[in-house]
This record gives C-alpha cells, structure tokens and sequence, in this order.
C-alpha cells in the first residue's frame, strides 16, 4: 500500500495513508520493520474499519532525522491521532510499537477503544543480543563498507521469523536502511533504544482502562514467551493469544491465525 499523505512533524515529514470504512483501527509497525509488514492484515480489516497505516520518524518512507528515541515516536504519534481527528481508535502495535502506543495512552493521556500489543516491547530487559550488541557499539557499526552491513541487516531482519522469509519481502524491509542516508539510521535509531522509555511506564500497565489482547509468537527468539505472560499479568482483564509456529514478526509467519485474532478482538 503507498503512503501517498504526509504528515510534517516539525522533526521531519511522517508518510501515512487509510484505507476501508468503518471504525478507526490504526496499526503500528516496529523496528527495524516499517508499515509494510502490516499489508496484509491491513488488506484484510478495510473491508470493515478504516485502517490507519504510517511509518515512523526514521523508519520506512519518512524522514530520517537525529533523533528517532521513544520519547519522539510517542510525540509524533499523539500530535498524528489529533491530526487524524481520532477519538477513541482501536491500536495494534507491533514491537516497539507497544512501548509509543502504552506510553502515549499512560503519559499522554489518549484513550483508546482497545489495544491489542503483539510481541511488543513492554517489559525490560528487551532486546536480542544482536539489538544489545549493536546499542552498545553504534558507531563501530556504522563505519562497516556499505556491502557488509547490507549483509548484516538482512541476516538480522530474517531472524525476525520463524519460517524462511521470502527474498521480496526481505528486500523490501532491508531497502530503507542502505545508501548514504539509510545505513548510519540504522545504528542511530537502535543506539536510541534506552529501556527507560519502558521503565516510565512499566508500573502503571495496571491503569489502561481499555480491553486489551497479548498476542505473542510462541517462537519468538527476539521477545521471549515470558514477555507475554509478564506483560499479560500486569494488566487487569488481559487476554493472551498465542500464535503457534511463528516468530516475533508474526504478521509475516503466521498471517492468517493474527488477521483471527485480531478480527475477533476488534468485533
């Protein structure tokens, strides 16, 4: 789907589109993924709401500036729902995606009419130990010859999956992060990556008054399992949802059993 509407920050332009009719769902993409992992699911729910589909400050299509932290995403991400007009949307997150969608409901105040969090970042220590490695040594990184790191990238983003991940898709999630202004965003939005954006908020996961669903990949290596069932714990009336035989980036491995669940989750 293209992202032909742009949103301008101030940090830099945020490329987004709708799609569908109906009630409002917007849906939120990861790192080092991009709005384009939700294609599917998207395709599917706008038979009956209005999917909202955006790619991040640094990710994707949009701009990539200096600072693409957490505390960032969760300031674009409510100054977007107001531009969207949205009151009361339901929120799919993905990844880090949950961190800015709990942060924005709990710091911001934004209500929502339900969350669904699938293998999100929530609860420290997050992370692979690649993610860790990287965080830690960003300019080390940085400086690879551009033909090692487009190797490092895509050996990394396939191990998102639990399957084989189709060479278009892995191209289209690599293709962002090359070239002169793709390869240091990168490194820059993973040495960005600081658990206390999580920690702000991890006490207060008991003050979401929405329904909420805890959708996890049962092979996920990214996000453990015991992610789910600790996050999962912490909010009053949480449902949790496991998707058999899928990694962390579960709209890849297993979209069908996800569009189930989360079709059910919206009606």
């Amino acid at each position: 789907m293209e992202l032909t509407e742009v949103y301008e920050t101030g940090r830099g332009a945020v490329r987004w589109t709708s799609v569908g009719t109906g009630s409002p769902v917007v849906l939120m993409h990861g790192t080092p993924f991009s709005s384009y992992v939700w294609r599917d699911i998207a395709a599917g729910l706008s038979d009956h709401h209005t999917v909202y589909l955006w790619d991040m400050l640094g990710y994707g299509r949009s701009d990539k500036p200096e600072d693409v932290s957490l505390g960032t995403q969760q300031e674009v991400f409510t100054g977007l729902l107001g531009h969207w007009g949205l009151d009361r949307p339901a929120v799919v997150a993905h990844d880090f995606g949950g961190a800015v969608a709990l942060r924005t409901a709990l710091l911001d105040g934004v209500p929502y009419d339900r969350l669904a969090l699938v293998d999100a970042v929530s609860l420290r220590p997050w992370g692979s130990e690649f993610f860790r490695l990287v965080r830690d040594n960003a300019e080390v990184f940085a400086a690879l010859p551009p033909h090692l790191h487009e190797a490092l990238v895509r050996r990394y983003i396939s191990t998102a999956c639990h399957r084989e991940m189709p060479g278009e898709v892995l191209d289209a999630l690599t293709a962002p992060w090359l070239g002169e202004a793709g390869q240091p965003a990168f490194y820059r939005q993973i040495a960005q990556a600081d658990e206390r954006y999580t920690r702000e908020v991890e006490d207060r996961y008991g003050e979401l008054g929405c329904p909420v669903v805890v959708a996890w990949g049962r092979e996920d290596r990214w996000l453990p399992a015991e992610h789910a069932d600790r996050l999962a714990a912490l909010i009053p009336g949480a449902r949790q949802a496991w998707i058999a035989d899928a990694g962390h980036l579960v709209q890849q491995d297993a979209p069908g059993r996800l569009m189930g669940i989360i079709a059910g989750f919206l009606s």
